[in-house]
Formats: C-alpha cells, sequence, structure tokens
C-alpha cells in the first residue's frame, strides 16, 4: 500500500473509531511497524489532522464539546502512584472524567499529557504503563503542583468530584 493511501485508511479508522486505536493495531492492521505509524501520524498532525495520543491510543480531537461541564482544577500530591491511581479514580469513580494533565515548567512553559481517564480501566492502563515504563509523572517537575481538566455531566456530580478531592487532600489551596 502506498503511504499517501495508508495515511488516508489510518485516517478513516480514526473516524470510524468509539474508541482510541493502538499504534500497533495500526501497524497490524496495515502491515508495518509500529515506528511507521507514529511517523504516519506526525504528517497527518502536520497536514492539519487533529489527532491526539493517550495512553489508551490515537483519537481525533471532537470537533465540538461533549456534554456536561469541564472544570480545570490546580491539584498537589507527591509522585507515589498510589496517590496518583487514587486521585485519578476520585474523579472517575464518580462518575466524570480526567481529561489531561498540565504543569508549567520554568523553560518550555505549559506542557501538557492528554490522559483520557473514563473509567477504572482507563485508570489501571494509565498506572500500569508508568511502572513498567518506570515514568516519571509531570507533577515531580513542579514539586507536585500540576492542573487536571476535568470533566462531569452536572454540576452535582461536579461538586461531588471537587468535595471528595478536597476531603483527600489532593486540591491545591
Amino acid at each position: 500500500m502506498r503511504t499517501a493511501k495508508r495515511r488516508a485508511e489510518i485516517l478513516k479508522v480514526l473516524k470510524q473509531a468509539k474508541e482510541p486505536v493502538t499504534g500497533t493495531q495500526l501497524s497490524q492492521e496495515f502491515g508495518v511497524t509500529r515506528q511507521v505509524v507514529v511517523a504516519d501520524i506526525a504528517i497527518l498532525r502536520a497536514q492539519g489532522e487533529n489527532i491526539m495520543a493517550t495512553p489508551q491510543g490515537y483519537l481525533l480531537y471532537p470537533t465540538k464539546p461533549g456534554p456536561g461541564l469541564r472544570r480545570t482544577i490546580a491539584a498537589r500530591h507527591s509522585e507515589d502512584l498510589g496517590e496518583i491511581k487514587d486521585e485519578l479514580a476520585v474523579v472517575v469513580e464518580l462518575g466524570g472524567a480526567v481529561v489531561d494533565v498540565t504543569v508549567e515548567h520554568p523553560l518550555y512553559g505549559e506542557m501538557t499529557g492528554n490522559l483520557q481517564c473514563r473509567t477504572m480501566a482507563d485508570v489501571e492502563q494509565f498506572v500500569g504503563k508508568m511502572q513498567a515504563a518506570k515514568a516519571e509523572p509531570l507533577l515531580v517537575l513542579t514539586d507536585g503542583l500540576h492542573l487536571h481538566t476535568i470533566e462531569a455531566p452536572d454540576e452535582g456530580t461536579m461538586a461531588r468530584i471537587l468535595a471528595e478531592l478536597k476531603r483527600r487532600g489532593y486540591l491545591a489551596e
């Protein structure tokens, strides 16, 4: 398959996907290495396609906001994986989603990682990948201070999420 056709097909798969599609899935489907898929995604992005990479795989950015509320919160805790998992679990178990994490780096400015944690399976996968890669979370750059974009279906759910995060000491004052 020619490169341009493969990229068009990758884009088609992403447009039809209801869930994130991993680089491994794409590489198997198109009979190329994962590195080729990563390069194809980079070229598609450079061509203006709004593709995001998440711990669960590739997604197209939504063209319109979803239903419900979206808030940015400031949080602070240690780099302990148990605390990271607990913080994310509070949000998803109470009916919300953790869209991303952002830190303010003194040299690079804002650095954001797409999390897209909407279920406990997403949280488990994220924490598992962090542990397997022996990766440090972005919050190590800012002494634990970080921002999350949180989504919730309604004000009541958002209020419960924020109250529980505060009760557990995760909200930065």
